[in-house]
């Protein structure tokens, strides 16, 4: 009890150094959880577009990116024959700017497409879906930015095409989206015959290694993976996490250094009292374990308050209009106890220092110290 009075006592002693350092650790957490959160988010957002009705992903092996993926029609075709395939659905992925948009992401669907199936159309009929070759369907953000309605036509690319329906999708990658049917995308796209995608549900779901199986033998320049499989492996999630954990670590880093900082400050104007505890029979690990019992509750109380700032800030940004659907606010448990234990980590080993040097403190030199 002696060494939790004698801790708090000394924080409160410097209590604008001791805020400062809980700032640090608090933005650092807040920025990492931010950062983390969002773009687990961005890639559970479209991992869903590729799972969407499906099991397993079929897609052209080795490549960077699903953009660059072609699967043959004929492929497609002959997998959706298969006994133990209850349907799959080739998509085609495509990007293309827009006067005063930059980025609009399209998708090469059939009428049979789960997306064009299960959404809400708020506008038009989905039986209307593919029935020309200019037909195309908007989310509603697509309908908002482009300033279109039933019946519209609009400019994408280098082309004009008829909106015959305006639907509602939870993913704000999709309702930001235009829908095409495939044979335009493909030849809006100049990928004539191929999808970037082909996805698969099966009758039944353990049959998934036999159908990666099925999928390897005749097809060698494919690869089907299954939808948690896809999520883990593919390239382009991998840096974006790698990315994420390396900005929240430069934060957590600079807020060691910060609580470092604070630590080292905090022994060097205490060597006469630090002295007067040796005096009266502290060892060198009890006075190590003040310094680092100090600088464990300056990061424990700034990764509760990270977490704090970080949960607020992810509602304000779910609540933007524009960002509405991108957002995902959703805090996983495992990443909050990573998070807290990321910054209780580096505030211990912020202290390592402070707390060797006052370990080696010799009380007879100490208190003549000045």
């Amino acid at each position: 009890m002696i060494f939790l009075k004698l801790i708090l006592t000394n924080l409160r002693r410097h209590r604008i150094r001791s805020l400062i350092s809980v700032a640090g650790i608090a933005f650092s957490v807040a920025a990492m959880l931010t950062v983390v959160t969002i773009l687990q988010g961005a890639i559970g957002m479209f991992s869903n577009i590729l799972s969407n009705g499906s099991q397993v992903i079929v897609f052209e092996r080795d490549v960077s990116d699903l953009f660059f993926s072609n699967v043959p029609a004929q492929a497609a075709e002959q997998i959706s024959g298969w006994p133990i395939v209850a349907h799959a659905n080739p998509v085609l992925f495509g990007i293309v700017s827009s006067e005063g948009h930059p980025i609009i992401t399209c998708f090469g669907v059939t009428p049979a497409d789960t997306r064009i199936q299960t959404a809400a159309w708020l506008q038009g009929d989905r039986s209307s879906f593919a029935q020309h070759a200019d037909d195309v369907v908007l989310g509603t953000r697509a309908a908002e930015f482009l300033s279109a309605t039933l019946g519209s036509h609009v400019q994408v690319g280098h082309a004009t095409f008829h909106v015959v329906g305006v639907l509602k999708s939870a993913n704000g990658f999709e309702d930001g989206g235009v829908f095409m049917p495939l044979a335009s995308a493909q030849a809006f796209f100049h990928k004539e015959g191929t999808s970037s995608v082909v996805t698969v549900k099966l009758r039944n779901k353990d049959d998934a290694a036999t159908f990666k199986s099925m999928v390897k033998a005749q097809y060698p320049n494919l690869i089907a993976l299954e939808d948690t499989e896809f999520t883990r492996s593919y390239s382009q999630f991998k840096i974006l996490k790698a990315t994420a954990w390396a900005v929240g670590g430069c934060g957590l880093l600079l807020g060691g250094l910060g609580v470092a900082n604070t630590m080292i400050m905090s022994v060097f104007t205490r060597i006469r009292e630090i002295a007067i505890l040796r005096v009266n029979g502290f060892s060198h690990g009890q006075i190590g374990g003040v310094i680092f019992g100090e600088s464990a509750i300056v990061s424990i109380s700034g990764a509760a308050a990270g977490l704090l700032i970080g949960t607020c800030f992810l509602y304000a940004l779910k609540l933007i209009p524009a960002l509405d659907g991108y957002v995902d606010t959703t805090l996983h448990p495992l990443l909050m106890l990573v998070v807290l234990l990321l910054a209780l980590l580096t505030g211990i080993a912020g202290a390592l220092y402070p707390a060797a040097y006052a370990m080696r403190i010799r009380a007879v030199e100490a208190l003549r110290f000045e």
